[in-house]
């Protein structure tokens, strides 16, 4: 399998599928490690910021500075990020699920395609 004229071409197709799709997992594994990491940060600052009393001063990020800002409008934005995380980790989760079948199926079919070619050891090269 040294040489690619032994490979047909349909089996090289299936081939580079094959490895697109793993590639757009790791993608959509990675996005969705994002997500959860970016989740699990919302719902920390959640809980510090509901220990807080109501007389107490907070702060937000702005880029490389700290602004004041009201702990009831801090608490919204973070439920609306928390909301959306949500949301993106579903839609992620649905397009893992998906892909994870879409290679399944794919591998079936090279092992089907490589079952039927002649079986041909692989220590021995075609110069032989």
């Amino acid at each position: 399998m040294s040489n690619p004229e032994e490979i047909p071409p349909f089996l090289r197709e299936q081939l580079a599928r094959y490895e697109q799709l793993q590639q757009n997992l790791q993608a959509i594994l990675l996005q969705k490690q994002q997500v959860d990491l970016e989740s699990t940060e919302v719902e920390k600052a959640l809980e510090e910021l509901k220990k807080a009393s109501d007389s107490d001063s907070v702060y937000k990020s702005a880029g490389n500075i700290l602004v004041r800002a009201k702990k009831e409008d801090l608490i919204k934005e973070l439920d609306e990020r928390k909301e959306l995380s949500g949301t993106r980790s579903a839609v992620l989760a649905k397009q893992e699920q998906r892909v994870r079948e879409t290679v399944k199926d794919l591998e079936g079919k090279i092992q089907e395609a490589l079952k039927s070619r002649s079986p041909v050891p692989s220590n021995v090269s075609a110069n032989s």
